[in-house]
């Protein structure tokens, strides 16, 4: 049987704030305009997806978990965060909850990188020590996991 992927987390986690936010909206921390600050994460959470998914197309190596990297990618954004997609999905997430403006909504937000870390990270980076050995360590000890 096959994994879920990151995104198939991402759309659940995505679903179960929206659910969240419209059925028990507690505490509205935010009205509009101010909801509108939201667009900002979601934005850089969309632009480091783009570009962490090109930078892996230019080292022709996977950009799917569990699968064998041929390349160890460590320029940008990989040079600020060892998981830029897994970053960029959670802030991504963030911004969706900020333009809801309730608390309700912020509680997956904040399960989704644990989940990544537990499911994905943890295994990812097993691999890549084992693949890269030296320059894995290397690069693990100079940028963080997430920030």
């Amino acid at each position: 049987m096959k994994k879920a992927l990151p995104p198939t987390y991402f759309l659940l986690v995505l679903v179960l704030v929206a659910l969240l936010h419209f059925a028990f909206p507690l505490y509205r921390y935010w009205t509009f305009p101010m909801t509108l600050m939201g667009i900002v994460p979601l934005g850089l959470g969309v632009a480091l997806n783009l570009i962490a998914d090109r930078a892996f197309k230019l080292h022709e190596t996977t950009v799917k978990p569990f699968e064998q990297s041929t390349s160890l990618v460590t320029d940008f954004p990989f040079s600020l965060s060892r998981n830029p997609m897994y970053l960029g999905l959670s802030l991504m997430l963030l911004g969706v909850a900020l333009l809801l403006g309730t608390a309700s909504a912020l509680g997956p937000v904040l399960v989704f990188p644990y989940l990544m870390h537990r499911i994905f990270i943890r295994t990812e980076e097993q691999m890549l020590a084992a693949k890269f050995g030296p320059a894995w360590e290397r690069y693990r000890s100079t940028v963080r996991r997430w920030i």
